[in-house]
């Protein structure tokens, strides 16, 4: 969930301010996270990963290592005010920046595009670092792209954003009814690009996709597919979140879950809460907006003013652990794993102030019962058992 309205970013600048640090992750644990949009946030607002940026966003290099964070999949973003001519180069752009800031840190990050490169840099102490394009509209319906991509270390890609792309249709046009040019689902241009998605070695993500492009893509693929930062729709039936059939579906394709830590995508009271609370400071918001006052002036306003409020929004962190139960109970604890969507979020819950906090959810974990194999798994062992099938 991101690029709503710019004014809901006070709740991630208010929960920033406020961050404070976990334990360290159990040694010999891998922790994978699918899903970080530091890179388009990093473009659009001239930000460096290697500095200390603790107040500012969920993610900065230093608190990675805080978080005991090993493999981090680094959102390659741009919404549909890119399209042909544009959207690709962009995309390159975030790419150059990550490359940037691994050739400034080569002690500290490396970007992998193996399996076996993945556990290297583990083993080496670095942060392994991949990449995932969100949309299928940035390879600008041209399979060249989708190669360029996968030369440059992409190795997954979510076939649409909330835009439908000529030969995919996403979740919120699909759940709108919205009148599109192309039917629902996957075109025969879609199918290919599966096809070559199978073939070359890119994951599949299926976060974001309409449920007709979803079952096209379940009834194409022959490799497990990833749903990259996508919750349960039973618990939040928003559109974004999957229903009990997908869920089985992934899991029966050998496919990982990985939950989404957005508020809105784990509370269904969320969006009321937030709509209250906007309606309630409107005035104020609108007359510094009037003011042409820049985005960040006006979020820390806000979160400054309102900590209390804006704290109360959140959901609690039980939440997040009761999304994951769901999925372990509906078909086990072997296709679930976590995908934050940090820094294109607005609202995680109120444990989860950033990337050094992700120790909260082992101790949840552990509290709520679950055995060490089972956490190690959901951490991120479903994630690159998944990665290693899709490499073969």
């Amino acid at each position: 969930m991101k690029k709503t309205v710019a004014f809901f970013l006070l709740i991630l600048c208010g929960s920033l301010v406020y961050a404070q640090s976990g334990s360290s992750i159990p040694p010999g644990q891998i922790l994978v996270d699918t899903h970080n949009d530091f890179l388009s946030k990093s473009v659009e607002q001239n930000l460096s990963f290697d500095s200390n940026l603790k107040g500012k966003t969920h993610s900065d290099l230093n608190r990675m290592f805080a978080g005991g964070v090993n493999v981090q999949i680094f959102s390659i973003f741009c919404d549909d005010h890119y399209g042909k001519g544009s959207a690709f180069a962009y995309a390159n752009r975030e790419i150059d920046s990550l490359y940037a800031v691994a050739g400034r840190n080569p002690g500290k990050i490396k970007i992998v595009s193996t399996p076996a490169e993945l556990l290297q840099a583990v083993k080496q102490h670095k942060l392994a670092a991949m990449m995932g394009v969100e949309g299928g509209h940035m390879i600008e319906d041209d399979l060249n792209k989708l190669d360029s991509f996968y030369k440059r270390g992409v190795r997954y890609m979510t076939l649409t954003w909330n835009n439908s792309t000529s030969w995919a249709t996403s979740a919120r046009d699909e759940s709108a009814h919205a009148f599109i040019a192309t039917p629902y689902g996957l075109t025969s241009f879609g199918k290919q690009i599966v096809k070559r998605m199978n073939e070359m070695g890119m994951m599949i993500d299926i976060s974001h996709v309409g449920e007709q492009t979803f079952w096209d893509v379940i009834h194409i693929t022959s490799k497990p597919v990833i749903a990259s930062h996508s919750s349960v729709y039973a618990l939040c039936p928003v559109f974004r979140n999957l229903k009990d059939d997908q869920i089985k579906a992934i899991a029966k394709n050998g496919g990982v879950i990985q939950v989404n830590f957005y508020s809105g995508f784990l509370d269904s009271s969320y969006e009321k809460k937030l709509k209250a609370f906007m309606n309630l400071h409107k005035s104020e918001f609108d007359s510094l907006n009037a003011k042409k006052l820049p985005e960040y002036s006006i979020q820390m306003f806000f979160s400054t003013k309102y900590h209390q409020e804006v704290q109360a929004l959140r959901p609690p962190l039980s939440l997040l652990i009761d999304h994951i139960d769901y999925i372990v109970k509906l078909v086990g604890a072997d296709y679930v794993g976590l995908g934050s969507d940090f820094d294109g979020i607005e609202s995680a819950p109120k444990e989860l102030n950033g990337v050094e906090d992700y120790p909260k959810i082992t101790q949840a974990l552990l509290k709520r019962g679950y055995n060490k194999k089972d956490i190690q798994k959901i951490l991120g062992g479903n994630l690159i058992r998944a990665f290693k099938e899709n490499s073969k």
